[in-house]
């Protein structure tokens, strides 16, 4: 098979969807990869790293699309980059589709299949290759939230640690999955009063028994989570229902009655965001002001650490590029049940039922 690796577009977004090692890999196995002339400087690998490994170097993101049957990506396309795909294409990347009905629908009009990274699952729940950006992600939402507390970047003035004699800051994490669990393994590290909020009861016994009286962890209900947000200094939005919307657990309302210069963080902003009033930020302008309160948004956030997102994505994905490549998309679906939950669309219908619900699109079980 033909895989194609584009420079990918969107702003400030330095990942690049393959390493060279797992270019590598693909080449031993009798595939050709063609890598855009570019597409690696912003993770500090050069083109010819690419092809020491085996790769094509091409000029352009035409190239590789005209070419490639598997195009393997970070983030999902820009609209630039719709009219590219081709009639029973493979795109594999993350697509997050559910608030994204232009996307959806220029998947559907030309016929391709879109694999999401996000809704690949296992038996057991976990999302394979969701979760090494999640870790990311979840690590960098307190140091982003640290940041914007500062009063020089539009926060309270508030150091999470404390000092000696006044209070640590207080952090409340909505959500215990890896996010959640990745910034709380940073917001105690940095001293904060940290609370966590979630729908499982064995979920807050396995964080109580790892951290006991370091942190707090309460049930999350609109009770408790109306009491926490108030309080808090800065609030993580760590909630995620596979393939859908992320359900809005922060009203405006109870926005407008947090503390002044307090900073939200919502890392589920690409599903939707659950606090009412984020909206999707870039890297080169990540925050705004509502009610006085700092609003962080950026969809791509591990982009700005990109050199370990890469390593670490590819390490994730390579396994199931492989099966694609070496079976093709219906006989790896056959064979991996995990692998056929990640196909979005199909034959110019939506074949994951959380996102056609959520795009009111008709949906059909995809069959390999």
């Amino acid at each position: 098979m033909v895989i194609g690796v584009p420079t990918e577009v969107k702003t400030r977004e330095y990942r690049v969807g393959m390493a060279p090692a797992g270019v590598r890999t693909l080449c031993e196995d009798g595939h050709q990869v063609l890598v855009q002339a570019g597409s690696g400087e912003g993770s500090g690998i050069t083109d010819d790293e690419f092809a020491l490994a085996g790769a094509q170097i091409a000029d352009s993101a035409e190239e590789i699309f005209a070419q490639a049957g598997m195009i393997v990506k970070v983030k999902e396309p820009v609209p630039a980059e719709y009219a590219l795909l081709r009639p029973g294409q493979i795109l594999f990347t993350y697509l997050h589709l559910a608030p994204a009905p232009d996307l959806t629908r220029a998947l559907l009009d030309r016929g391709v299949a879109g694999v999401a990274y996000e809704t690949i699952e296992l038996p057991d729940g976990r999302l394979p290759l969701l979760q090494p950006m999640s870790e990311i992600a979840g690590r960098m939402s307190v140091q982003v939230g640290a940041h914007y507390l500062e009063k020089v970047n539009g926060g309270r003035g508030v150091l999470l640690s404390g000092a000696p004699g006044v209070r640590a800051g207080r952090v409340a994490i909505i959500g215990a999955g890896v996010v959640g669990q990745n910034a709380l393994r940073i917001a105690v590290g940095m001293g904060g009063d940290v609370t966590v909020l979630d729908v499982s009861p064995d979920r807050l016994v396995w964080l109580d028994t790892h951290y006991g009286s370091s942190i707090q962890t309460m049930m999350s209900n609109s009770q408790n989570i109306e009491e926490e947000v108030r309080r808090a200094d800065l609030v993580i939005g760590a909630v995620l229902v596979a393939g859908a919307r992320a359900p809005q657990l922060i009203s405006r309302e109870l926005v407008a009655n947090m503390t002044p210069g307090s900073v939200i963080v919502d890392v589920a902003v690409d599903q939707g965001g659950c606090v009412d009033t984020i909206r999707p930020t870039t890297h080169d302008d990540p925050v705004y002001t509502v009610d006085g309160v700092v609003h962080y948004g950026v969809a791509n956030m591990p982009g700005a650490v990109s050199r370990t997102s890469t390593f670490a994505l590819t390490n994730s994905t390579l396994p199931y590029v492989r099966r694609i490549a070496g079976q093709g998309l219906d006989e790896a679906c056959r064979r991996d049940e995990a692998l056929r939950r990640g196909v979005n669309t199909f034959e110019g219908t939506v074949r994951n039922e959380a996102v056609a619900r959520a795009l009111d699109l008709e949906f059909e079980e995809y069959r390999p």
